[in-house]
């Protein structure tokens, strides 16, 4: 049973980093039509974006610690994204 990730199968860089901040400005437009505010809207979206993240990675068998980028790096991104606005929002008093 061979369980190796194709490489063939790996995206470009550059195509998941536009998949990053393609998703982001998609979270972004929705955070600001939340009725709780627009950061903890973004928070809520974000956690759900970094769980989507982890069972994509999961469903698609992507390795955790490899060069190329994939979904579980994306999701160490939005986890760093959620971090920030949470901070953003304990310092507003939000």
């Amino acid at each position: 049973m061979n369980l190796s990730v194709d490489k063939s199968a790996a995206l470009p860089p550059a195509r998941v980093l536009f998949r990053f901040a393609l998703r982001t400005a998609i979270l972004t437009l929705f955070a600001t039509f939340g009725s709780i505010g627009f950061g903890r809207s973004l928070a809520a979206l974000l956690w759900m974006t970094i769980i989507l993240c982890a069972v994509l990675g999961t469903m698609r068998r992507e390795r955790v610690f490899t060069a190329d980028l994939n979904h579980w790096d994306e999701m160490v991104g939005y986890v760093a994204l959620y971090c920030a606005v949470m901070a953003l929002n304990q310092l507003s008093g939000a």
